[in-house]
């Protein structure tokens, strides 16, 4: 199984892997922000923070490694 790319996660599962797992302990609550634009982008920036490595050991990578249009 391959790693899941970072923009598909949805915005509670971004929050509970940058709070559980990461350990991030400054983000807004939750509910403040799963429904807001500017929420996920918060979260999708704040893992940008977390090195390549951390993010493969949490089954996660940022891009897709082949574009759909060339995959077989």
């Amino acid at each position: 199984m391959g790693l899941k790319p970072i923009v598909e996660l949805s915005v509670a599962e971004a929050y509970e892997l940058l709070t559980g797992r990461f350990g991030l302990t400054d983000l807004p609550p939750l509910d403040a922000i799963e429904n807001e634009d500017w929420g996920r982008d918060l979260l999708l920036g704040r893992f940008q923070e977390i090195p390549a490595d951390a993010l493969a050991e949490a089954g996660l990578r940022w891009d897709d490694p082949e574009p759909k249009h060339l995959a077989r």
